[in-house]
């Protein structure tokens, strides 16, 4: 069964840093383009960050780019997220979503996802 689980989300303050997982299982993260996309109260689902199959280079969104990053353990077959300089803006149900196609470069578009976890909450709040 292919499947997407994200885990590490909460509660953090202005200014923090926070960790997301994303854990698959039936395919390989490898040789998949993978994503993070995050949707607040009220908002459309956007695309924060993403990584290439092929050539890994990195999409940032403008509102994250210098903040946050994307790495994966390929022998875990989890990829991650890691959120620094946090703000109450970024307060979101952040979703990991991936599709196992070559691709040398990758777009901050949920169209282009064939699987996706979940999601977990993340809240920055004093």
């Amino acid at each position: 069964q292919l499947q997407l689980v994200e885990s590490g989300g909460g509660l953090v303050q202005p200014g923090g840093s926070l960790r997301l997982s994303c854990a698959a299982s039936g395919f390989t993260l490898d040789y998949s383009t993978i994503g993070w996309f995050r949707q607040a109260p009220g908002k459309e689902r956007e695309g924060v960050i993403c990584i290439a199959s092929s050539s890994g280079r990195v999409n940032y969104a403008d509102s994250v780019k210098g903040r946050f990053t994307i790495s994966r353990d390929n022998a875990k077959n989890t990829v991650y997220l890691q959120m620094n300089s946090l703000k109450p803006e970024d307060t979101a149900v952040y979703y990991c979503a991936a599709t196992p196609t070559v691709q040398a470069w990758c777009a901050l578009a949920p169209y282009g996802m064939d699987y996706w976890g979940k999601g977990t909450l993340v809240t920055v709040s004093s």
